[in-house]
């Protein structure tokens, strides 16, 4: 497993930690201060708004967990992977991709979400 591979990991258990004070912890040792989220239904800045973001998502999905769904890309700075959110054993109910800016000291510096698959949506 890359490092990069890990980090996109801890970036994944990050959104299924319910426990405030070792979320932050992981956050903290997961994405930089200046950091950046982004994706066409949230945002969030700095591990305070990225919290209260994942916070937010937790509590409008409670019994739901992330899963990493792809291998990991990268190259230079940046990284790829695919996800699903499901309550356990069954079907997803939100899965995207996302594309992401690594920093120097190998902790992400942005992400940016895409959403292919809502509740609700039409299948195409």
């Amino acid at each position: 497993m890359t490092d990069r591979t890990d980090l996109i990991d801890r970036y994944i258990a990050i959104w299924n930690e319910t426990d405030g004070e070792r979320r932050r912890a992981l956050i903290a040792r997961t994405w930089t201060e200046d950091a950046h989220y982004l994706d066409p239904l949230m945002q969030g800045d700095g591990p305070t708004g990225i919290d209260a973001m994942i916070q937010g998502v937790q509590q409008r999905f409670p019994g739901h967990r992330f899963s990493r769904t792809s291998k990991v890309d990268t190259h230079n700075d940046r990284v790829r992977f695919a996800w699903a959110l499901a309550a356990d054993g069954a079907a997803p109910l939100v899965a995207g991709v996302d594309f992401g800016v690594v920093s120097a000291d190998e902790r992400l510096k942005t992400v940016t979400g895409f959403l292919d698959q809502m509740p609700g949506q039409a299948a195409e």
